[in-house]
């Protein structure tokens, strides 16, 4: 499954390098992989997310869009549906992010001057690397996509 964890992570390096940001292209990486389970509306819907939140610089939108992923696999369609599973698992990955990266804001996480070479290496590396941390956190999970 090493396999699918590192497709994970080039598909959204591949994605951050052909201009999608770092929340689109993990959920683009993710629609690929999955077999397209959501409309690219729902990668256009991300598009703020980048920049931690349009360049604000607070949550890292690989997180952001990874949490979107999530919701794919545990998320809600109606109020009346039980929200806590969705919750525990954008909880455990959220941890899991800071853990591995040790902070979960875009600024803390990469302080290179925006759009500079050395800023986007480092979104490069985040993006990637958060991408392989998600699907190894949907493999240990086994979680699978809800039927149409």
């Amino acid at each position: 499954m090493e396999d699918l964890s590192l497709e994970a992570r080039n598909r959204a390096g591949n994605n951050f390098k052909s201009g999608f940001n770092c929340a689109e292209s993990v959920l683009e990486a993710f629609n690929s992989l999955l077999d397209k389970p959501f409309s690219p509306t729902v990668v256009k819907m991300a598009s703020g997310f980048g920049g931690g939140l349009g360049h604000a610089g607070c949550m890292c939108g690989a997180l952001t869009g990874s949490v979107m992923v999530l919701g794919m696999f545990e998320g809600r369609t109606g109020s009346e549906q039980d929200r806590e599973p969705i919750y525990a698992l954008a909880k455990e990955f959220h941890d899991r992010f800071k853990q591995e990266n040790g902070a979960t804001c875009c600024r803390v996480l990469n302080q290179h001057e925006f759009d500079s070479p050395e800023h986007l290496r480092r979104c490069l590396k985040l993006t990637g690397g958060t991408a392989k941390l998600l699907m190894d956190y949907i493999q240990e999970k086994d979680l699978s996509l809800p039927e149409a």
